[in-house]
């Protein structure tokens, strides 16, 4: 099977499967991925043939698209608003699959009572990403609430989305396994057990504290990506997923490749050393992405690579990168084995 040509995604599989093994831990959490990174079919059984008890999801349209790829249990991570249009679709969801969705206020709970009677949920709670969740002091209120309305509370969850840079993945951890265990309080003391104490993203979820997180939710694990090695979670052998792109320019120490932010993704945290990482230049660095351009700066000394030549760059942010693709074209021992569709693309309500 050929390559196809430049700019496209690739995954290497025998780095991929590395990956899939490499977040079970004996008698630690249970592994429950999210799916918004690949939002792939043929990622999601691989992770569920390695023991993933279910998927997280972002939306329902990624709920829809892994339920009919055959996944029997997923959990809708996202203070879903149940309007009319959802309401249908998660009734419907609930028919096929075992459904959890994320509540975070007592409007939402009585708004997905009238919508789903009987639906399961867990309480979001804000671990110090201040994002999305309620402080771990108000969960008991809104779990009371969700019970009222007729749904079914099985616990609380998190996502510590600080974890993400230098330095942050453990006290991000430390910070989740306090607020899970302090929101659960709250409601086994209002009556209502929490079994479910969810958290742990990819920087976090190795340091999750097994005697308060019950399961982790993972996503970039899969592929990894600059960031991930920029943060010490991993290292360029642990990543999976590369755009591959051909070099169109070339100067003294610079190239230029035709894998820019329409390829990438454009994002770029403040601590991050700039648009990516090629993995088989350590020293080299992504400082300028335009919409079809990438300028990459070689370490001194370093072979400038020729016209026509083809370089892997590892993106800063593999989910975005994934969300541009249409496939994702797979290569066992650097020859293209498979592609697989990026089915879930697109499913963003």
């Amino acid at each position: 099977m050929p390559h196809p040509p430049t700019p496209h995604l690739v995954v290497d599989l025998d780095v991929l499967e590395r990956n899939l093994a490499s977040v079970a831990r004996p008698g630690g959490p249970a592994v429950r991925p999210h799916a918004k990174t690949h939002k792939c079919a043929e990622v999601a059984r691989r992770q569920l043939a390695a023991g993933a008890v279910g998927l997280t999801v972002a939306t329902v349209g990624e709920a829809e698209f892994f339920a009919d790829a055959g996944c029997p249990d997923l959990f809708v991570a996202y203070p879903v608003h149940a309007d009319a249009d959802r309401a249908r679709r998660l009734r419907a969801l609930s028919e096929r699959v075992a459904l959890r969705v994320g509540v975070e206020s007592v409007e939402a709970a009585e708004l997905l009572g009238r919508a789903v009677p009987g639906l399961e949920v867990v309480v979001e709670v804000d671990s110090g990403h201040h994002r999305t969740g309620v402080e771990p002091g108000g969960a008991a209120r809104v779990a009371v609430a969700a019970a009222r309305a007729g749904l079914r509370v099985v616990g609380v969850f998190t996502f510590p989305g600080h974890g993400y840079g230098p330095g942050n993945p453990r006290p991000a951890a430390a910070q989740e396994a306090a607020a899970l265990a302090a929101a659960a309080d709250g409601l086994e003391r209002a009556g209502l057990p929490a079994p479910v104490r969810s958290g742990g993203s990819t920087p976090t979820a190795a340091a999750a504290d097994p005697g308060v997180v019950t399961e982790v939710r993972p996503g970039v694990y899969v592929f990894n990506d600059a960031q991930q090695v920029e943060t010490g979670t991993c290292g360029f052998g642990d990543v999976a997923l590369t755009a591959a792109g051909t070099v169109v320019s070339r100067r003294p120490g610079r190239v230029v490749l035709d894998a820019g932010s329409k390829v990438l993704g454009a994002d770029r945290p403040a601590w991050a050393s700039g648009f990516g990482r090629l993995p088989d230049s350590p020293g080299a660095r992504v400082p300028a992405l335009s919409e079809h351009h990438a300028t990459v700066e070689l370490p001194a000394g370093e072979a400038v690579p020729s016209l026509g030549d083809v370089v892997r760059v590892a993106p800063n942010h593999v989910c975005a990168a994934v969300n541009l693709a249409d496939e994702l074209v797979v290569v066992r021992g650097g020859r293209v084995v498979d592609r697989w569709p990026v089915g879930a693309r697109g499913r963003n309500s």
